[in-house]
């Protein structure tokens, strides 16, 4: 890829180089702003910026590029450093993607706060799961503090969570999902925290039955599987659970006159939540071993794979 220097716009932060904070980059990189990448690690920032590259070019080869910029113009709007305060320093927006520990976001988001000269910046989480206020509360800045939680792989599922903390400054709630729909994602709202956010409190009630029926003995995880990539999923690719709802009778009430008693009658049938343990996990582990086995090249190929398959789901979607 050809050297090819831009003037971008405003600075961004991005702390914590692993898969996340690659996506994010990139991102924010394709709407055209200087990213500045922070890791403690020299090592990760190198391969990092190398993996970078590289996904970038394959988008532009597969003119699924995000933004106007070209790959190599993108591509030099990120720069590394080893110093936390330089990436956060005069940043319009700052991005934390550590990993999914409450001890070091919070200790990561003390250093942030404490290197922030701007009363302007948004100090932003990815986190998955952890509540706000576990994360950002003593923070003398807790009012610029909100999560943008991403869907995973974040460049081909733009769906992005934001849950503020009650001491946010609702201006700081605007503007992150302002950027958010700038970079090219699609912001969704959570008026108030709550253990999970939207997306895993969806996804575990998923998880939790899909494992009840085949530590049930009621059917095979192949099946299960099945369920989803010939059904549900197809139909959710494109429509929600209340359009699905309103679609599937004359509407909303009518759908709940119709199916209401059966929706209660079945949910009452659920049972515990799993353990995720035992013989249950040893069984359904060793079947998605024999389909995929959990090595990094096999690994690597099946994501390779689902990746593709987003990228055409994409394409679809836009046409």
């Amino acid at each position: 890829m050809a050297s090819n220097v831009v003037q971008g716009k405003s600075k961004v932060g991005i702390i914590g180089s692993g898969l996340i904070g690659r996506s994010w980059s990139m991102l924010f990189a394709g709407a055209g702003y200087n990213v500045v990448l922070f890791d403690v690690v020299q090592s990760q920032l190198d391969n990092a910026l190398v993996d970078i590259k590289n996904q970038l070019m394959k988008l532009e080869e597969q003119s699924l590029l995000r933004g106007k910029l070209t790959a190599s113009e993108q591509f030099s709007l990120i720069k590394v450093t080893n110093d936390l305060p330089e990436a956060v320093k005069d940043a319009v927006h700052v991005q934390e993607c550590v990993p999914e520990n409450v001890d070091l976001k919070k200790k990561v988001f003390f250093q942030m706060d404490a290197a922030c000269t701007m009363d302007s910046t948004v100090l932003c989480s990815s986190t998955s799961c952890i509540l706000p206020s576990n994360i950002f509360t003593g923070l003398p800045r807790v009012a610029q503090c909100i999560i943008a939680h991403p869907c995973n792989p974040p460049y081909h599922c733009p769906v992005t969570e934001l849950v503020p903390h009650s001491e946010t400054n609702p201006a700081v709630l605007e503007k992150t999902k302002l950027i958010m729909e700038e970079i090219g994602q699609c912001p969704v709202t959570l008026k108030r925290e709550v253990d999970g956010f939207g997306l895993n409190r969806m996804q575990y009630a998923i998880i939790n039955e899909a494992w009840r029926l085949v530590t049930d003995g009621i059917m095979s995880p192949e099946d299960v599987d099945k369920i989803f990539t010939h059904g549900l999923g197809m139909r959710y690719a494109f429509i929600g659970p209340f359009e699905t709802i309103h679609l599937n009778a004359e509407g909303t009430e009518s759908y709940m006159e119709r199916y209401r008693s059966s929706i209660i009658r079945v949910s009452n049938s659920f049972g515990p939540v799993p353990t995720y343990d035992g013989e249950g996990l040893a069984s359904i582990a060793e079947t998605m071993n024999k389909r995929i086995p959990p090595n990094p090249t096999e690994l690597g190929k099946r994501r390779d794979w689902r990746d593709k398959q987003l990228i055409a789901l994409s394409k679809l979607k836009k046409d």
